[in-house]
């Protein structure tokens, strides 16, 4: 059988996830296969601990108004394993999914995630992160750490922090490039969760 991502190296089980993931987003976002393209998925910190990252699969959402796209993602890490006396590496991998949009503005880097009780005691310690003094509630529920705030400030209006605001899950990490922003949840592939990336990023290409 022919499926619309690359399949070597995935069990029986993983195969069915991606190709249901697939049907489900197919129905409801008409994304069509892009062919090879490099996403430059090594330049985002979210993979920074990986050996290497393989993409399965990517795809347009044709719905959205501008560019953005949904990813299939495999990333690989190095674990240690083993006792002291015999120690040993594994490859662990397992597939993801990700969504990926081209902004308009420039937002330098940025990094996004639900804020933590841990957070918020560093920041009474080290102040690094980006607050919105006219929308707390933002503020209150993700922690932004910037490379420029000016740019970031700029970038991140009040029609992108409500798109954001939406997506209201404790695992979800967002991170910009410039003008590149990726979002995930670092987990195994599930329908429900590709939904939910899919529709965020075409949204956000509604208004920003």
């Amino acid at each position: 059988m022919n499926y619309p991502f690359d399949t070597v190296g995935l069990d029986g089980n993983t195969i069915d996830i991606l190709d249901e993931t697939h049907k489900l987003l197919k129905s409801k976002f008409d994304i069509q296969f892009t062919g090879n393209i490099d996403f430059r998925l090594e330049d985002f910190q979210v993979f920074r601990e990986c050996s290497s990252v393989n993409l399965k699969g990517s795809y347009v959402i044709k719905k959205a108004l501008t560019d953005c796209y949904f990813l299939f993602v495999e990333p690989h890490t190095i674990k240690k394993s083993g006792s002291r006396s015999m120690p040993g590496l594994n490859d662990c991998s397992e597939c993801q999914t990700w969504a990926l949009a081209y902004l308009k503005k420039d937002f330098g880097r940025v990094f996004i995630r639900p804020e933590t009780i841990a957070d918020k005691i560093v920041e009474l310690i080290h102040p690094i992160e980006l607050d919105f003094e006219e929308d707390k509630a933002f503020s209150d529920t993700f922690y932004v750490l910037v490379t420029d705030r000016w740019k970031a400030d700029a970038a991140m209006d009040r029609n992108f922090r409500n798109v954001v605001m939406d997506m209201r899950h404790e695992d979800v990490v967002i991170e910009i490039i410039d003008h590149v922003l990726i979002i995930g949840y670092g987990k195994p592939v599930s329908p429900d969760t590709a939904i939910q990336l899919a529709d965020f990023v075409a949204r956000l290409c509604s208004y920003c």
